[in-house]
């Protein structure tokens, strides 16, 4: 919720007020963004280490004549697909960075047609 307020709000105070008054007002906001922001790139590194177990259970030696049972483990991590998810969806961090790069557009954006219309 928090990542649609600060946008939002953020419109608001360019558009209906002044700038300089207001900015106290984006304070909290933003230190909450950016803390839910830090706990979703903890989330996708713990995601980012699950991927690389397989090849790490795949580089142990457990002795003689285990390697097909190796190889169960090994594809039982691959296929549990181990990770965080929101809404059903992998959170990695290049898809946080896709969508804090998108989340940057629209904020750029906003903010020059704002600016511009001053």
């Amino acid at each position: 919720a928090v990542i649609f307020y600060l946008p939002l709000l953020t419109v608001d105070i360019f558009a209906f007020s002044g700038f300089r008054d207001s900015l106290p007002a984006l304070v909290p906001g933003l230190v909450a963004c950016i803390g839910i922001v830090r706990l979703f790139f903890l989330a996708a590194a713990i995601t980012d280490k699950c991927t690389r177990i397989p090849p790490l259970m795949n580089s142990l030696s457990f002795g003689v004549g285990t390697e097909r049972y190796r190889q169960y483990i090994v594809d039982y991590i691959t296929n549990s697909a181990a990770g965080f998810y929101v809404f059903d969806v992998r959170l990695s961090t290049e898809m946080l960075l896709k969508f804090i790069y998108i989340w940057g557009v629209i904020a750029f954006g906003l903010s020059t047609q704002l600016i511009s219309q001053m």
